[in-house]
This record gives C-alpha cells, sequence and structure tokens, in this order.
C-alpha cells in the first residue's frame, strides 16, 4: 500500500508543482507570470498579477508538498482550491469530458488529492519521517473544508470589482 501511495503523491504533486512553475517562471511551454496574469484577469480576477502569483504559488506550494509527502493535508488543500476554481471557471462550461475541455481531469486531481488527505501518503513521506499523524477522516474533511473554502473565496474575489479589464477604460 506505501508504494501506492508514493506513486500517487508523487505523480500528482509532480503534475501540480509543473502547472505552479508554467505558470510562474514560463516552465514546461508555460506562459509565465505576465500571460497567466493576463489570463487570470479575462477570467474576472483582479489585480490578475496578485492572482496569478496565489495560483501559482498554491500549484507550486501543494504539489511539492503533496510530492514529498509534507503536511499532506494542507497540500491537498491548496491542489483543491486551485482545480475547484479551474473546474468550475475554464472548464464546467464545456462540460464533464476532457476530449472537449470538460472538467474531468481537474476533477480527478481533485479526488486524488483528497483521497491523500484521507489516506496519508504513506511510509515514504516526510510527514512520516517527522511521526506526525495527519491522515484519517477528520484530516480529509479539514482538506475538503479548506479546498472548499479556497473556492468559495476565489468565486468571491473573481465577482469583486477592482478596476476596469486591461486595456479597456474604466
Amino acid at each position: 500500500m506505501d508504494v501506492g501511495l508514493l506513486v500517487l503523491h508523487a505523480v500528482v504533486g509532480l503534475l501540480m508543482a509543473g502547472h505552479g512553475g508554467q505558470k510562474l517562471f514560463g516552465w514546461f511551454d508555460g506562459h509565465g507570470l505576465r500571460g497567466t496574469a493576463e489570463f487570470v484577469e479575462k477570467l474576472g480576477w483582479r489585480p490578475g498579477r496578485a492572482f496569478a502569483l496565489l495560483l501559482g504559488a498554491s500549484e507550486l506550494a501543494g504539489g511539492l508538498g503533496l510530492t514529498v509527502g509534507f503536511a499532506t493535508p494542507l497540500a491537498a488543500a491548496a491542489i483543491i482550491a486551485v482545480l475547484a476554481n479551474a473546474a468550475w471557471v475554464v472548464h464546467r462550461p464545456h462540460g464533464l469530458w476532457n476530449n472537449s475541455l470538460g472538467y474531468e481531469y481537474p476533477l480527478a486531481l481533485v479526488a486524488a488529492a483528497a483521497s491523500l488527505a484521507f489516506t496519508g501518503p504513506g511510509r515514504y513521506s516526510l510527514d512520516q519521517v517527522l511521526g506526525w499523524s495527519l491522515s484519517g477522516i477528520d484530516w480529509g474533511v479539514a482538506a475538503l473544508a479548506l479546498g472548499a473554502l479556497g473556492w468559495l473565496l476565489g468565486s468571491v474575489a473573481r465577482h469583486l470589482k477592482h478596476g476596469s479589464p486591461a486595456g479597456q477604460p474604466a
């Protein structure tokens, strides 16, 4: 079981950290901070640079936390919050299936992150090395609740008026 958990937290964590690197630094053919800021502004989050930093940092830190199994429920909560916002705003209008740009992929990653919050990262993790027992129903529910709070705050922030969209007069 521990090897299976290692595979899960390493793969999901590295993918999410990579997404954060794309957004912050332009790694792996990403758009970098400037391009991400423009994208999130078009989606309604303003100021775009601040939200791009928050988005990229959440993916990078949450992904690295999952990768090494460090503070796993908190890392999972960051991933859940980011992906719930992406699924809701970017992918939901396209339906479920990924071939139509739907929310299938973000939903699968949310489920994987939530599962790790419930089960814990297993023996091969920093949580284990540090003697932290951060798994079970309470930790899983806490990660889901924090992730849902992040989604809710992201939704509210998106609808706040912070001036006009980039390039348009106020």
